[in-house]
């Protein structure tokens, strides 16, 4: 599949492969030059539970949330 480089240097993905591969905003890839004019792009990637510390963190209710269960004391 053909692709332009922007004036920025930026080259955006196909939508068809952002949804055959579920990439969404902020993933990260690696590129590696493999020689003259060919290369590599990986995705990096992302562990099973990034952004559940935030997302429990942004509950509205004050301390709602105890890492301690009483089990523990």
């Amino acid at each position: 599949m053909k692709v332009t480089v922007l004036t920025d240097g930026q080259v955006v993905l196909p939508k068809e492969f952002r949804e055959q591969d579920q990439i969404g905003p902020g993933q990260q890839f690696e590129i590696e030059r493999r020689g003259d004019g060919h290369y590599l792009l990986s995705r990096i990637p992302v562990a099973a539970n990034t952004g559940l510390i935030d997302w429990l963190l942004s509950c509205p209710e004050k301390d709602w949330f105890n890492a301690e269960s009483p089990d523990m004391q």
